[in-house]
């Protein structure tokens, strides 16, 4: 990341953005398009001198095309040369007015960050930089092959950790023949095959802004924000929003694979195709998940796996919703001799969870830590921002979240129990065991 040398000021400033726009004083969301199409959401901010824009493509792994690691070769080597500029150059000029760059590659999405202070003389120069590399890219020759290396390097390290190793075996498995069963980091294979003419065919089809979200979120008004918005991607191609991925098919049986690694512990993963992003089921899954695993200590997972029998020391379940179903995990590190017996822990509970469902009184005690902890969510501009980006992509409704709260205490036992029998099937599972014994 890049720093600022004007010290102590910009410091002070970004632990102060820590603490800005609290929840009940947030504005509204504003919504419009660019001339070339292109989604915007902003929120003003005026309370600090600073902007924080994210631009999110549809351009994640999901979209490789067959060529695993397409997406993140592409979104690496963005800021490694942009509009004639070098990495360091690029660095540089953003350092010189404290301007700090960021971004990350994802299965659905593609993601870029700016955040600067808002003072046309700080900003007007990081966005001229950072609208060069969305959109002038130069993917040169040298670039290329030493961002390939630095992948590969990278693969050689995934390989020795025994949860990377069951991350890609729980996808490959869970999915499939589905876009989202391909590793977004690549094979060795497929990054050596990949050539300078694909990274800039990739660019050329998904970094347009018809399929683009900008979200902004400081001290700008509405017209600021237009302008601001318009610059970032008038030199973007108008495009095509990128179609929608297919269907995730339902598992048709249970599955089992064990990974031999050297490693004194094993890893255990559990799960099947979850939900999508706007689901409708969405806030029964996630408030009868918090029950389950997504509470920490406070789960029935971590009473049953941690208190009562002591066979991990974290133990967890979440959905992941994306474009399409994300998957459904549970999962736990534990030593290879209790392996087996841990496991037999997670199924049961999850099967009694699932029959049963919530009592009153873990569901009252749920409602109560969500919606407390709603405000904490969205403290500071850059949660917001993130929050702005996450609507913008799933096309969620812009009261979001004003209707947060209110949709989690709407809930009701039979609604989470419902919900988890018609959309978790234990028996039809797929569970992978990465670790020696």
């Amino acid at each position: 990341m890049v720093t600022d040398p004007r010290g102590w000021f910009y410091a002070v400033i970004c632990a102060l953005a820590c603490f800005a726009a609290p929840a009940a004083a947030m504005a509204p969301i504003e919504h419009w398009r660019t001339d070339n199409g292109a989604r915007v959401y902003f929120v003003p901010a005026p309370e600090l001198p600073m902007v924080d824009v994210q631009v999110v493509f549809d351009a994640g792994g999901a979209r490789d095309g067959g060529r695993a690691g397409l997406a993140q070769f592409t979104h690496h080597l963005l800021d490694k040369g942009a509009g004639g500029l070098s990495a360091d150059a690029i660095a540089a000029k953003l350092e010189g007015v404290g301007a700090r760059m960021g971004g990350q590659s994802l299965r659905d999405m593609a993601v870029l960050t700016l955040r600067s202070l808002s003072d046309r003389k700080y900003l007007d120069p990081a966005l001229e930089v950072f609208t060069q590399v969305l959109t002038r890219p130069d993917f040169n020759a040298a670039d290329v092959d030493r961002e390939r290396e630095r992948l590969l390097i990278g693969l050689q390290y995934a390989q020795q950790q025994p949860g990377e190793v069951a991350e890609k075996a729980f996808y490959a498995g869970l999915y499939g023949d589905h876009p989202y069963a391909v590793p977004p980091d690549g094979t060795p294979e497929s990054l050596k095959a990949i050539d300078r003419a694909a990274l800039r065919d990739f660019h050329a089809r998904y970094y347009v802004a018809r399929n683009a979200v900008v979200a902004i979120v400081g001290a700008l008004d509405r017209a600021q924000a237009e302008v601001l918005a318009a610059r970032l991607t008038h030199g973007l191609p108008e495009g095509e929003r990128a179609p929608q991925l297919p269907p995730v098919p339902a598992l048709s049986a249970a599955a089992e694979r064990h990974i031999e690694h050297p490693s004194s512990q094993t890893h255990i993963l559990i799960g099947q195709p979850g939900m999508r992003r706007d689901d409708p089921d969405y806030f029964a899954l996630y408030v009868g998940n918090y029950v389950l695993g997504g509470g920490g200590l406070v789960s029935r997972l971590n009473a049953e796996v941690r208190e009562k029998r002591g066979l991990s020391y974290s133990v967890y379940s979440y959905f992941l919703p994306m474009a399409q179903q994300g998957p459904f995990q549970m999962g736990l590190q534990t030593r290879n001799d209790q392996a087996d017996e841990a496991l037999k822990v997670l199924r049961a509970t999850l099967a009694q969870y699932v029959t049963e469902g919530p009592t009153a009184a873990e569901l009252e005690a749920a409602k109560k830590n969500i919606t407390g902890g709603q405000a904490l969510r969205i403290d500071s501009n850059r949660k917001i921002l993130e929050y702005l980006a996450v609507i913008g992509f799933y096309d969620l409704p812009l009261d979001y979240l004003e209707t947060f709260n209110a949709k989690v205490e709407a809930l009701t036992l039979d609604r989470i129990h419902d919900a988890f029998e018609r959309r978790l099937q234990p028996e039809r599972m797929l569970t992978v065991r990465v670790g020696g014994g």
